[in-house]
């Protein structure tokens, strides 16, 4: 694991004090978006076809250090969008790590090697710069070509300054096995660790014929791991949470574990969907339907596997069990024989299209206070959808 002891240790005891006190669901990470306005616009992606004065709305600090408060979690992750475009972020990412919060500062790295003089090197501070595997295949699915050589430059300037700094790809069907272990191989020359998740469907991306169903998903990841036993790969999740992408283990997800504010508020139910938005943390908690959420409760979930979702139930099934998390670190991912039971989809719910709706209300409001500051109200662009 390329996760600091100290790091996994506080973790650890977080998790066992929220055990302890028979607490049943509470945050692990908070994922703290303070714009969604991005200088990229990758076809997989759902979070950038807001209207302009969405895409132009901001988090302030103090919103963000509210929120961190607020929801008490012990890691931060900070994605967007792309975080750096934001003026305040310096300011941001400095309260945060005053507060001896883990921060992960989630970047597409276009802007990072500029911007490196804004911040300190930290044990609570790291990048993850987002790598969706080697030169020719990341370009492609960021829809820009050189913004490979630019990442790589960015981890070598970043790493050289102190920083820590990992990487997070999304895995797409087509992405073939033997590809994504020569980008695992490429990431360990560079010497980081990294983050790995198959992409969510989000029903708003333009590219809808490349996402993976589970059994794509459990068969593809078995054949990575088969090709990387021996070598030294640096993961940046729990073994459990590796087991279960190879289809060794079935969970529910833990849509709480990784709750999202940004700039509509708190976000039900989790990071990949905005079903509705709250005020506060406490009534995120206390008011959403949590049960009816989940792969075999909502089609929109059913083919999930992503690590926000997953890596919190992983992180419990650790602690509820160390013997066979240690076990499964050490023995490894297997990658033959038969895999756990699929969870049946025949019970699941219709999903629900509602992102209009929130749009609506967002530009209804934005509306209301350019009147209220004496500005002109700003025409829009209609949102695009695939409902």
């Amino acid at each position: 694991m390329a996760i600091p002891f100290f790091k996994e240790a506080k973790i650890g005891a977080y998790l066992l004090r929220q055990r302890l006190a028979g607490r049943q669901r509470y945050p692990l990470v908070l994922m703290l978006e303070p714009l969604f306005r991005c200088n990229l616009a990758c076809v997989g992606c759902g979070k950038i076809d807001y209207p302009d004065p969405i895409l132009n709305q901001r988090m302030s600090v103090k919103d963000c250090l509210d929120a961190v408060d607020e929801c008490g979690a012990p890691v931060v992750a900070i994605p967007g969008g792309e975080p750096l475009i934001h003026k305040d972020i310096a300011e941001i990412v400095r309260g945060i790590v005053a507060r001896k919060k883990f921060l992960s500062v989630c970047t597409n790295a276009l802007l990072l090697e500029k911007k490196l003089h804004l911040f300190e090197p930290s044990p609570y501070l790291f990048f993850s710069v987002h790598l969706d595997g080697l030169k020719q295949h990341h370009d492609q699915a960021v829809s820009q070509e050189g913004v490979f050589d630019i990442a790589v430059r960015a981890i070598k300037a970043a790493k050289a300054k102190g920083f820590a700094v990992n990487v997070n790809a999304t895995i797409f069907d087509g992405h073939s096995a033997e590809d994504i272990a020569a980008f695992l191989d490429f990431t360990t020359e560079l010497g980081v660790g990294v983050s790995i998740s198959p992409g969510y469907a989000y029903e708003r991306a333009p590219d809808q014929a490349h996402f993976l169903n589970r059994r794509k998903t459990k068969e593809l990841f078995r054949r990575v791991f088969a090709l990387g036993k021996g070598k030294k790969w640096h993961f940046m999740h729990s073994a459990l949470f590796l087991d279960f992408l190879a289809g060794n283990r079935e969970y529910h997800c833990t849509p709480w574990g990784m709750p999202t504010r940004n700039v509509f508020g708190w976000q039900k139910p989790c990071y990949l969907l905005g079903e509705g938005y709250v005020k506060t943390f406490k009534e995120l908690m206390e008011t959403t339907d949590w049960d009816s959420y989940g792969t075999g409760r909502y089609e929109k979930c059913a083919d999930c596997m992503a690590h926000c979702g997953y890596e919190p139930t992983a992180a419990n099934a650790s602690i509820g069990n160390p013997l066979s998390a240690m076990w499964a670190a050490i023995r490894g991912v297997r990658t033959q024989g038969p895999m756990a039971p699929e969870i049946p989809l025949a019970p699941q719910r219709q999903a629900q299209f509602v992102f209009s709706s929130h749009v609506e209300n967002m530009m209804a409001d934005i509306q209301i206070k350019a009147k209220s500051a004496g500005a002109e109200p700003t025409a829009a662009k209609a949102p695009t959808s695939v409902q």
